[in-house]
């Protein structure tokens, strides 16, 4: 009994000290913010949890969504024993032991231990295989948090015996609701203080935090600290801004500055001016904007406006969406950056988009098209009887692997839709289209 009570009395002692975000981390379901696609009504992660009977799991999402919280929540519904250790630290040996405990529970007390192991994508494949018999016996029921795509980090045998979440990252919504609850909260949070906090210092604390619920309780922490120390009774934008280390840049994500913005953005890349282009990128970063915004709109801009004066400003506006999608921000600000210098100090050419416009023109105002025989298809039964693809000239059989014959629709005068520019790639392969164009009777595209 004495050691219940001192290690009560020493929990208590750890809730009073421990972080904001500690103390504010969620008991039950119904205190989890976000995740609606696992939380929802029915969903398969809260009928698990729900059941009390867990499965072995890996949770995927980024830094301060929830992880670790839903891990002790599940052991709590299953009144299950917590037990967390840290790929960065813990060995072979650590598991075998956090293994032996279980064993040893499961026999003596018939209880369970939920095995929480955090960054698994950080242990070895001796690690891993080490917690394979645990798993795959029962002992345990592990749940592994990761910030990688577990298919390229954790041994296949682990995770076909476990069941895989996606977590997201929380809305600026949901880190409102945990602002206004940590300063409403007597118990755990920080309403002893008397602090308020007024709506600009409110909004801009949930969305430059990278929805990471973790960072914005230690932010808040913080700036209650810092107003407090200057006699105010309300947490403003300066003590968002001293605690985070920097200025929070005023951007209205809704309203017109968001299109003024990334207007600026797509002109000083079309006028190729590298260093315009990303202090515009940045602005939008620092500001809280959508990456993936940014990123589709290079993507389009490599086409629209580089295009064929350089193709691979497309592949290099694409790597940059990839590259995002697997190491996130503020990582990622390296490859959004690359590919912006790239694509404005490439070769300009808009012939894609007027190619595009002169296409629909000729499909929108020409007659219906009658397909020439020559041209249709002849891989079926009968198509030869129908005198399909009779006459068709195989181009690789002749010259320069070019050969003069019609491919517009019979009763249309063949149009010149697509003009290259003068610009980079385009330049040079025009010059040899040109000798295409007149092997097959058309007249020069260039003028």
């Amino acid at each position: 009994m004495s050691d219940d009570l001192f290690a009560a009395r020493a929990e208590e002692t750890l809730g009073r000290v421990a972080p904001l975000a500690t103390r504010m981390r969620p008991r039950t379901l119904a205190e989890v913010v976000g995740q609606p696609a696992l939380l929802q009504p029915g969903a398969a992660f809260r009928r698990v949890v729900e059941s009390g009977r867990p499965v072995s799991m890996i949770l995927w999402g980024p830094p301060g969504t929830g992880k670790t919280t839903l891990a002790r929540v599940i052991s709590n519904h299953a009144d299950a024993v917590f037990e967390t250790l840290s790929a960065t630290s813990a060995g072979v040996k650590d598991v075998r032991e956090v293994l032996a405990r279980a064993r040893h529970r499961l026999e003596t007390d018939e209880r369970r231990t939920v095995l929480f192991l955090d960054e698994i994508h950080r242990f070895t494949k001796n690690q891993q295989d080490a917690l394979l018999p645990g798993v795959e016996d029962g002992i345990i029921i592990l749940i592994g948090a990761t910030t990688e795509n577990p298919f390229h980090e954790v041994n296949s045998p682990l995770i076909s015996r476990s069941t895989l979440f996606r977590l997201e990252s929380l809305g600026p919504e949901d880190l409102e609701t945990l602002v206004d609850r940590a300063l409403s909260d007597k118990e755990r949070g920080i309403a002893e203080t008397g602090l308020a906090i007024d709506e600009e210092a409110r909004r801009a604390l949930a969305e430059r935090t990278g929805g990471d619920a973790r960072l914005v309780l230690n932010i808040l922490e913080m700036a209650a600290t810092l107003a407090t120390g200057r006699d105010s009774d309300t947490i403003g934008t300066p003590d968002i801004e001293e605690a985070l280390q920097r200025r929070i840049v005023r951007y209205d994500k809704t309203g017109d500055q968001h299109y003024d913005v990334v207007s600026a953005f797509i002109k000083s890349l079309r006028g190729s001016d590298p260093d315009a282009s990303v202090y515009w990128l940045h602005l939008m970063l620092e500001a809280g904007e959508d990456p993936e915004f940014i990123t589709r709109r290079m993507i389009i801009f490599a086409s629209e406006d580089v295009g064929l004066a350089d193709s691979n400003a497309l592949v290099v506006a694409t790597a940059a969406s990839q590259a995002l999608a697997y190491v996130g921000l503020p990582e990622a600000q390296f490859a959004l950056t690359h590919a912006a210098i790239y694509l404005a100090t490439a070769p300009k050419s808009n012939s894609v988009t007027t190619t595009i416009g002169a296409a629909r023109g000729a499909v929108l105002d020409g007659p219906a098209p009658v397909i020439p025989a020559h041209l249709r298809d002849d891989h079926y039964q009968g198509a030869e009887a129908l005198g399909h693809g009779e006459g068709y000239l195989y181009p690789h059989d002749h010259q320069g692997h070019v050969v003069a014959q019609r491919y517009w629709p019979d009763g249309q005068d063949p149009r010149i839709l697509y003009r290259p520019t003068d610009q980079g790639a385009e330049a040079r392969r025009s010059e040899w289209f040109a000798a295409v164009d007149e092997a097959m009777g058309r007249r020069d595209r260039r003028n």
